[in-house]
């Protein structure tokens, strides 16, 4: 799977721990981060360019490590095409893959501890999407990203 990834200034460490573990996995990963350290980073930025990667097909998925990973996640949605999940425990993980067919796993690293994250990542990994009755609530979600009404 070739995956798109970024952190902020608060999700640095995280993010290298979690691009060694998707390496560890046999995963091609594009490390879009190109700060290191404390130095303070504006996240939109980063947000748009890894969810443009996941747009234009050259990733299947996209990460994105902030601080609580909230206002990653609202920016990612921002993104025509976008499903970002703000993953902060194993069930919502679980149940935005198989039920929304999420492609950006949003995560914070003030919100969960290192090793959580990893169990995490395995768990979006290894979650497949459901379709059936959820691929028709994204075709909704796709109409409403055209601007169009579901209200009768």
């Amino acid at each position: 799977m070739r995956v798109a990834i970024t952190a902020d200034h608060n999700g640095v460490a995280m993010k290298e721990r979690l691009v060694a573990e998707l390496g560890m996995r046999g995963h091609e990963v594009d490390d879009r981060a190109a700060h290191v350290g404390s130095e303070v980073v504006d996240y939109p930025p980063l947000c748009e360019d890894v969810c443009r990667q996941v747009v234009s097909g050259a990733a299947d998925f996209a990460i994105v490590v902030g601080g609580s990973g909230s206002g990653e996640a609202m920016c990612c949605n921002k993104i025509r095409g976008i499903r970002a999940a703000l993953c902060l425990d194993l069930w919502v993980t679980e149940v935005a893959r198989a039920n929304n067919d999420a492609n950006v796993l949003v995560t914070g690293a003030k919100a969960i501890a290192p090793d959580y994250a990893v169990l995490i990542l395995d768990r979006w990994l290894s979650t497949q999407f459901r379709g059936e009755r959820h691929a028709e609530r994204l075709a909704q979600i796709e109409k409403l990203e055209r601007g169009e009404s579901l209200l009768p």
